[in-house]
């Protein structure tokens, strides 16, 4: 495993990491909802992986002070997420799948696919 300089994991507990991982420097990873990340990932700098968000339902509570959702984010064996990349709460990444560069991913990606963009969308079966 291999962890740059300057990464910042928030709930330990909550996360699992598999054997020939990588994280780049500078990423941040809050686990507050869980974070399991399988065999032989790269995760490049600047990424932020949260499993939570925000809710605004409580009118009479700012939204800062609203409660957080947290929900599981799963990165199957065999994935590359791209630098600057943010993988929000509730996703699932599956096997032999790349996250292009900027990309923000607020759905599951399916296997042997390359997502990008903001939100990130299908670009290419491999």
């Amino acid at each position: 495993m291999f962890v740059g300089r300057s990464v910042e994991i928030k709930n330990w507990d909550n996360l699992t990491i598999g054997s020939h991982v990588s994280i780049h420097k500078q990423c941040y990873l809050d686990a507050v909802g869980g974070i399991h990340i399988a065999n032989d990932v790269s995760i490049a700098h600047q990424t932020s992986i949260i499993s939570f968000e925000h809710t605004w339902e409580v009118s009479a509570l700012a939204i800062r002070d609203n409660p957080v959702k947290a929900s599981p984010i799963t990165i199957h064996s065999d994935v590359w997420i791209g630098c600057g990349c943010r993988i929000l709460a509730g996703v699932e990444i599956f096997s032999r799948s790349i996250v292009a560069a900027g990309a923000v991913v607020t759905k599951h990606v399916h296997a042997n696919t390359i997502v990008g963009g903001v939100p990130a969308k299908p670009i290419k079966t491999i």
